[in-house]
């Protein structure tokens, strides 16, 4: 008998690679730790390859089922991680997620290009493209072929052998410099103070503000003193409020001129690339431009219908903008003053003639939007019309305090979704507002998976013993998230690929947008809107001039978003590669159209994230177009009535729950029984 000692090492189980045994198997956010990533990262990518590998060899004749279906299947472990991975890099960010992002990005950059240059998997593809109107298929699967054949098409798969090399290049050039740029914007972002030491230069601002500014210094080091900054709960507001002109100028010119100061988080040489480098990929695969690459999916279709239809809103917007700043020159002169007026001032002079014209002050609203209010108030709309109950969780993983998560019934109480809710800012957060997924819906091996879907926002945190207090358009902001996130909840697909909200550009927006209608809708406010002081409802005086201001300002609001769609489809226009300077491009772009100085394009290009680090390249103008959609299809209630079950089961059996399986087109059809119609878009802007 031999005697001997064993030393067994524990082997840490990561987290991301195993079952998560977690409620409604949610993220185990408490387990999952920075380390964890690449090591995921790198086994679920080659357990796709695998899973690819044995699709491509397989030695049975191509079919819907062992080649279709079975790579909607594949890389289910790879999509989980990287949604978690993506989510938690743009809502809780540091150093270290964005390093592992900077050296993941090309390798899931390349990984995707290698399956899509996979000869042997488009050949199978090709096969059973060739036989579909021999299959019999159900019209998602036919939706689910034509897709996956022409993303292949468009990935690159026709495509000869050095033509491939280059655009495997391309590719990962393009995902390092979106993600470079996104980075920059907000480390620029984070990085701007406005430091005040003197409380004669806060007058005029809410009383909130001021106080959030004074925390926000004392954490910074700046006892006795106040900080503002570019984030838009206080950028936005200090524009509006502060009358001390000097200081609104200097925010604004700041503010506008983020990542375009020559330093480590400028912009500009990464547009100069991402265009020109996207020019290049869309002529190897034989479109004129990128816009025509882009388009092609979407509904508008070309780049000249987009044209025609921003030129259509254009005209009828920009004699309104130059009336009101007519108005706001006058309120100037009114004042004593000799200055003309400029972008730092439209804001501020845009709410004191709100207040002359309609007896409305922002200030006077906010009291009756606390985020708890919102919250509760989204939720009655949502029940009255869907019969959806949510239910607060607390006893689940989050991967911040600040995280409310809620688990989504049916009318009937069978299961749906779980909901997280991330509504403040923080330094950790990139900015703007957003819906996601940490798991779409899908039909897997016969089991139905339930969405876990997540929605971010950027409203100012809870100052001393008051509440979240949202402005007007903070409150229809979170509705619009909010019909993103019944988009990916009420989701009934069988395809992961084709769940949820992956639709075209320009009609994803309509589920969001169209819950803005309820929002600003009297009888709406009237069931939640309540004084977080008083408790008292919001008086009927007050939502009556809420209305009638509904109007107010939408010449300048249509006119600045329009200018950043014109600066998209100009960049995305061009046919050939060529050096230029972004803000010399840009300022020719609002030259062509005629945007008057004093006003300045919503987004500009150096912090233009949408089409730089987002998905909206060529696709900015969807808002609009989807805004066309939306206010049609409200017309459908107004119609019925504001919560009539019947039409709401329609746009849900129509719309929420397919996903991409049909043309967008005939689902809006489908619902509405025609075309939708321009004329509710101008009526609800007042452009006509």
């Amino acid at each position: 008998m031999v005697n001997a000692t064993f030393s067994c090492a524990v082997v840490e189980e990561n987290p991301l690679l195993v079952d998560f045994n977690t409620p409604f198997n949610v993220p185990p956010f408490d387990r999952i730790e920075n380390k964890h990533f690449m090591p995921a990262f790198e086994k679920a990518m080659k357990k796709h390859n695998m899973e690819i590998d044995a699709i491509a060899g397989n030695p049975e004749p191509p079919s819907f089922e062992n080649t279709i279906a079975a790579l909607d299947y594949s890389g289910y472990r790879l999509s989980e991680v990287s949604s978690i991975f993506g989510n938690l890099n743009s809502s809780h960010t540091n150093e270290e997620l964005q390093n592992i992002a900077r050296e993941v990005t090309p390798k899931l950059s390349a990984h995707s290009t290698n399956i899509r240059l996979n000869r042997d998997l488009f050949e199978r593809i090709s096969i059973v493209n060739e036989q579909k109107e021999d299959l019999a298929l159900n019209q998602e699967q036919s939706m689910l072929l034509e897709k996956t054949y022409k993303n292949f098409v468009r990935g690159g798969a026709a495509l000869e052998s050095a033509s491939q090399e280059r655009l495997r290049e391309i590719n990962e050039r393009i995902s390092s410099l979106t993600l470079q740029f996104g980075d920059n914007i907000r480390d620029e972002t984070n990085r701007f103070e406005l430091i005040i030491d003197n409380e004669q230069d806060l007058s005029g601002l809410p009383d909130d503000l001021i106080a959030n500014a004074a925390e926000l210094a004392t954490e910074r080091g700046y006892e006795g003193k106040w900080v503002f900054t570019h984030h838009n709960p206080s950028v936005m507001p200090f524009l509006t409020y502060a009358d001390n002109r000097d200081l609104r100028e200097r925010m604004k010119r700041t503010y506008i001129n983020r990542c375009n100061n020559d330093n480590e988080f400028d912009n500009k040489d990464i547009i100069r690339e991402l265009v020109n480098l996207r020019i290049e990929r869309a002529n190897l695969l034989e479109y004129p431009s990128h816009a025509h690459f882009v388009l092609e999916e979407n509904m508008a279709g070309t780049p000249d219908r987009v044209d025609e239809f921003l030129d259509q809103l254009w005209t009828a917007a920009l004699p309104i903008a130059k009336k009101e700043a007519e108005d706001l020159q006058a309120m100037i002169f009114q004042e004593g003053y000799e200055f003309s007026l400029k972008p730092w001032d439209w804001r501020y002079y845009a709410e004191k003639v709100r207040r002359n014209k309609f007896d409305l002050d922002e200030e006077e609203i906010r009291p009756y939007f606390s985020m708890q209010n919102v919250i509760d108030g989204t939720f009655m709309v949502v029940e009255k019309l869907w019969g959806l109950q949510f239910v607060k969780l607390y006893d689940i993983p989050k991967y911040h305090e600040d995280v409310e998560v809620y688990q989504v019934l049916e009318a009937d109480g069978t299961h749906l979704g779980i909901l997280y809710m991330d509504n403040f800012n923080r330094p950790s957060k990139r900015g703007g507002a957003w819906m996601s997924s940490f798991r779409k819906q899908s039909v897997r091996d016969g089991e139905f998976i339930h969405p876990v879907i997540t929605i971010n926002c950027n409203f100012s945190r809870p100052a001393g013993d008051a509440p979240s207090l949202l402005t007007f358009d903070e409150y229809t902001t979170f509705f619009h998230e909010f019909g993103h996130a019944l988009h990916g909840l009420m989701s009934d697909c069988k395809y992961h690929s084709l769940s949820g909200t992956s639709v075209p550009r320009d009609f994803v927006e309509l589920p969001s947008q169209v819950m803005e209608n309820w929002a600003r809708h009297p009888e709406v406010m009237r069931m939640f809107a309540r004084h977080y002081q008083t408790e008292e409802i919001i008086p009927q005086e007050l939502i009556d001039k809420i209305t009638d201001a509904g109007h107010f300002n939408q010449g300048f609001a249509t006119v600045e978003y329009l200018a950043t769609a014109f600066i998209d489809m100009d960049y995305h226009t061009l046919e050939e590669q060529k050096d230029f300077h972004p803000v010399e491009f840009e300022d020719r772009s609002m030259e062509k159209i005629g945007l008057i100085p004093e006003i300045v394009p919503r987004w500009r290009s150096t912090y233009l994230s949408h089409i730089f680090s987002g998905g909206y390249s060529a696709g900015y103008y969807s808002y609009i177009w989807s805004g066309v959609l939306d206010a049609d299809a409200f017309e459908a209630f107004k119609e019925t009535s504001l919560f009539d079950r019947e039409t709401a089961a329609s746009f849900r059996e129509n719309i929420l729950e397919r996903g991409g399986t049909k043309d967008p087109m005939e689902m809006y059809i489908n619902f509405r029984g025609r075309e939708p119609e321009i004329g509710p878009l101008l009526r609800q802007r007042g452009l006509q």
